[in-house]
């Protein structure tokens, strides 16, 4: 009997002794928790703190060009006021965000990126999964780019369906803000690869079934301390976080 007994008690000790899978690091729009959101500096605040990936939130401006930037409307973030879909690029250049920062456009965002670390696009307005398609399969001809650099990301499930209708390469994660079990027969019909939930809404009943459903899991927005533990606990793949630097790397 005991020698059936030592490979059992082997085993516990190795699984004991094997080091948790540290989560990826995603900051949330860059480093929001640190420099004005969704902005170069603020992404570049972001590599500069050894993320894993970024995420950015993009619109449809009037002249076509798509721009980096969370809100419908620019009067909390900016000194003017009105909707940032109904500006020309030209004028959205002439905008100031915070302390003097600017607003990027996508094409901006992936040159400083560069393909150092992963990139999270959200669609957040309409008419953005066609543009965002046409512009990053021109920076998947470079060598710096590849597919599993790129993630793109929407709470507009019907933007992810146009996307996915043009492109089924390109990793997708569906947003929600519910529990996240509702979202998985929508990420199965777009072939995501992750669900990106509130993380208030996650608990280890809904995680086990993402996961048996084969689904990553990058929750937003976790930013204290011990949020991030309890989600490490959970299992998550990776957080969102305006504060990378929070995040245990091991």
């Amino acid at each position: 009997m005991r020698h059936l007994l030592i490979p059992i008690v082997m085993s516990l000790i190795l699984n004991a002794c094997t080091p948790t899978k540290a989560p990826l690091i995603i900051g949330h729009r860059g480093a929001k928790g640190h420099v004005a959101e969704n902005t170069l500096p603020s992404i570049e605040r972001a590599l500069n703190l050894g993320v894993d990936g970024v995420e950015i939130d993009v619109f449809r401006c009037a002249s076509g060009e798509l721009v980096v930037f969370h809100d419908q409307t620019l009067d909390k973030l900016t000194n003017t006021t009105g909707y940032i879909e109904q500006l020309d690029l030209d004028s959205i250049r002439k905008i100031e965000v915070l302390n003097g920062f600017t607003i990027p456009t996508l094409e901006e965002v992936l040159n400083l990126i560069n393909g150092k670390v992963l990139l999270n696009i959200e669609l957040k307005g309409t008419q953005t999964a066609l543009l965002t398609d046409s512009l990053i399969r021109t920076y998947l001809k470079q060598e710096a780019w590849s597919k599993d650099k790129l993630l793109i990301s929407s709470f507009n499930w019907d933007e992810l369906k146009l996307f996915y209708g043009v492109n089924n390469q390109v990793p997708i994660a569906v947003l929600t803000e519910d529990d996240p079990i509702d979202a998985i027969p929508e990420a199965q019909s777009l072939k995501a690869t992750t669900i990106n939930p509130n993380f208030r809404s996650l608990t280890k009943e809904n995680m086990a079934k993402i996961k048996r459903a084969g689904l990553q899991v990058l929750p937003w927005t976790v930013n204290q301390p011990e949020d991030i533990a309890a989600m490490i606990d959970l299992g998550v793949d990776g957080v969102i976080t305006d504060f990378p630097e929070r995040v245990p790397k091991n």
